[in-house]
């Protein structure tokens, strides 16, 4: 179906079809989830194993009693676990709760409310400022409204963010204090950055504002579909460009055991962490080491970690081949959408035609089809085109994904043909 060369009798003749073909569909009564990448209960029994695997001894290989208060950076085996998944030192390394997320605010806050390193609060700019590179991580974005930071958009290319764009915005504007970036796997285009973009990202902190921090959101590090996909290492590249404490790396095992009781990592250099202990101090007598320690003895070497993420990809890659051979047949030879074809990660960024996303998410939801909603991978969950829609194969099981796919790609037909008849 190419909708910009067809008739209009061509086109009113597709959309009655179309018509008939939803409200057959609306009649079976549909309760389909396919908004948020979480784990599937097929994931998360492979982390079972977890409950009861200290079996009484709550000792630390260093004599720590994981049971008791204290420890402000985390059980050294956790932080010598989060080291090798984000490659860095483990003396660089704090392994907190459960949610990298939460370690994200705090690391905001911190620099919103306090500074690092000793310099200016971002409170006492004028109008900070974050770079965003859209479509990006709804979460992400939700940090800066709540804090009443200000965004800007930039693009996203197939090597990471587009950084004459981010080059331009940060040397015309020193309130931009922050810049997103989830680099491999990206949330939600499963964009991987190249070197390039890696390198000219260390550089950024040269003639950045002093208190400018790059949130290095590593939260695919380790999930990759098939063959390995290696990241440059921003570590490497900010010591070699002496811009070592313009970035705060984050990941977490919270989509590799189980949900909602993994553990967070954050690395940075010596000066930022002491400044995000310095308010850690007040806020927590520590983490979870019992949690920590499950997880240490759970991946023993880091090699068991691999073999861990291999079954995942097991269970991920057949869904993400629904999403994409469905999106493929259907619109292969069609100008109703592009999509993006992931390594890895946990999303497939799909692209309306422009002014089309919000219908097809209304249409959707109508048939029983929950959508991640139109907008919410762009800063006040406003997308300028209104195209993006991010589809998350993981949670549903692998026929629900099926049928949950077939009604979206007829959602999105209806509605490119409804808005083409629109047009005078």
């Amino acid at each position: 179906m190419r909708i910009d060369s067809a008739t209009r009798d061509q086109l009113q003749a597709w959309e009655k079809e179309l018509s008939a073909q939803y409200q057959r569909i609306c009649q079976h009564e549909l309760s389909l989830d396919i908004t948020r990448g979480k784990p599937s209960a097929e994931q998360l029994q492979l982390s079972d194993r977890l409950d009861g695997i200290l079996n009484g001894d709550y000792r630390a290989a260093d004599g720590t009693d994981t049971r008791n208060y204290g420890g402000l950076e985390g059980l050294l085996c956790a932080r010598e676990l989060g080291a090798d998944i984000l490659q860095v030192p483990t003396a660089e390394v704090v392994a907190a709760g459960n949610s990298s997320l939460t370690l994200m605010y705090h690391a905001v806050l911190t620099g919103y409310l306090f500074g690092f390193a000793g310099n200016v609060p971002w409170r006492d700019l004028q109008a900070p400022k974050f770079l965003c590179p859209v479509p990006g991580y709804d979460r992400h974005f939700a940090i800066c409204e709540q804090l009443g930071i200000g965004m800007v958009n930039v693009p996203m290319t197939d090597s990471g963010p587009d950084m004459d764009a981010v080059e331009e915005q940060i040397r015309q504007d020193q309130d931009i204090i922050g810049l997103w970036c989830v680099p491999k796997f990206s949330n939600p285009t499963g964009v991987t950055y190249n070197k390039e973009t890696v390198d000219r990202l260390a550089q950024l902190a040269q003639f950045a504002n002093p208190g400018f921090r790059i949130f290095w959101d590593n939260a695919y590090a380790i999930h990759d579909l098939e063959q390995q996909v290696n990241l440059p290492s921003i570590r490497a590249a900010t010591l070699e460009n002496d811009t070592a404490d313009s970035v705060l790396q984050f990941a977490s095992t919270s989509k590799v055991t189980h949900a909602g009781a993994g553990v967070a990592f954050i690395s940075a250099s010596s000066a930022n962490l002491a400044s995000l202990k310095k308010q850690m101090q007040a806020m927590t007598i520590g983490p979870d080491k019992v949690n920590q320690l499950r997880h240490s003895r759970f991946f023993a070497e880091f090699t068991m970690l691999r073999e861990h993420m291999q079954k995942h990809a097991q269970i991920l890659k057949p869904k993400f081949e629904c999403v994409l051979s469905q999106l493929h047949n259907a619109f292969g030879d069609a100008d109703l959408g592009t999509w993006e074809t992931p390594k890895g990660g946990y999303f497939v960024s799909f692209n309306t035609r422009p002014g089309c996303a919000t219908a097809v998410v209304k249409l959707a939801a109508d048939a029983g089809v929950k959508l991640t909603p139109a907008g919410a991978t762009f800063p006040y969950g406003k997308d300028p085109e209104d195209c993006n829609i991010r589809i998350a194969p993981s949670f549903p099981p692998l026929e629900e994904l099926d049928t949950a796919m077939a009604v979206f790609i007829l959602c999105v037909k209806l509605a490119s043909v409804r808005q083409q008849l629109a047009l005078p």
